[in-house]
């Protein structure tokens, strides 16, 4: 849930980045705010990665401006890194150390001494349950593991804001939904994340928001719900009978808000361009009423990766 407060801790604001002739970010603005997962999905070389190195201070836009927390990473990058954390899609580790070795080296990085930087190892190592494999040498570690402890890397300083770009890259299932648990975590505690990943399942189920870019521009941004109620949302629905299936099918075409009707003995497929549940019920009754002889009557409506196969061209620079 989105924590209660007017005041976004991301913006991209009219952001621009050119490579040459290859707009990489045109013109994207979006906001996050605390305790929000916002999504950030598109097809590689979208400009996803892009606009996060900006964010996270690592380039320059050309044009616009990207603020953390209300901080510009063109005017205040010092104070933008104080505030945020990092998990790029790669990165690099010291085989030579432990996971604690190498979570310490990070919290005296950003100048954490004493009991703070304790606290914040001994907090970081629990969460993301990399403390009972504290001592292990990082080179050992799982991929599951990796991420985790770049997440713990990410996060050792406390940020209010998370940068997150292809967390669950290479996971096995498991660990996918444990990380993903700990995502949400993060937001409950009023933290704001920006995610970027091309598992659109994940983020459909852990995003508060997203945002789909393309070509380097932002084509669209909004919550999932709002997204899918501009794109002439539509429900599957599937009907099993014991017989008279095509029967069905001719007396669907009259009905209303029914489209795409294909029909066999037993089964009927088609299109309910209505979203409400009421007229789910309503229909079925009608059908029941007609004297079809339903045995199962399911319905599906789109997920996200429908939203973004609609929006999208597969278009590249």
């Amino acid at each position: 849930m989105v924590a209660s407060t007017d005041r976004p801790m991301i913006e991209l604001r009219r952001l621009f980045r050119f490579f040459g002739t290859t707009k990489a970010v045109n013109d994207v603005s979006f906001e996050v705010y605390p305790g929000q997962v916002f999504g950030y999905i598109g097809p590689n070389g979208a400009g996803k990665t892009t606009s996060m190195r900006i964010l996270s201070t690592l380039d320059l836009p050309d044009y616009g401006d990207a603020l953390v927390d209300g901080f510009s990473v063109i005017n205040d990058p010092d104070r933008v890194r104080q505030r945020l954390g990092f998990m790029p899609d790669n990165f690099g580790t010291y085989p030579n150390m432990n996971c604690v070795e190498y979570l310490d080296f990070f919290a005296r990085s950003y100048g954490l001494v004493g009991r703070d930087r304790t606290k914040a190892l001994r907090r970081t190592l629990a969460y993301t349950g990399l403390d009972r494999i504290a001592e292990k040498p990082i080179r050992g570690l799982s991929k599951g593991m990796r991420q985790r402890l770049c997440l713990g890397r990410a996060m050792i300083h406390d940020p209010a804001v998370l940068i997150l770009d292809e967390p669950a890259n290479g996971l096995d299932p498991r660990a996918r939904i444990e990380l993903r648990n700990m995502i949400r975590g993060l937001a409950a505690d009023s933290k704001a994340l920006l995610v970027s990943s091309h598992i659109l399942t994940e983020l459909g189920e852990m995003c508060d928001a997203i945002g789909i870019i393309e070509r380097g521009e932002l084509i669209v941004s909004g919550t999932v719900a709002e997204i899918k109620a501009r794109l002439r949302p539509h429900i599957d629905v599937l009907i099993k009978l014991t017989s008279r299936g095509e029967d069905l099918g001719e007396w669907l075409k009259q009905a209303p808000n029914v489209d795409h009707i294909a029909a066999s003995q037993q089964i009927v497929r088609f299109q309910l361009s209505s979203t409400e549940a009421d007229h789910q019920v309503e229909l079925l009754r009608a059908i029941v009423l007609a004297d079809f002889p339903v045995i199962e009557f399911t319905s599906e409506s789109r997920t996200l990766e429908d939203v973004f196969m609609q929006i999208t061209t597969g278009a590249v620079q």
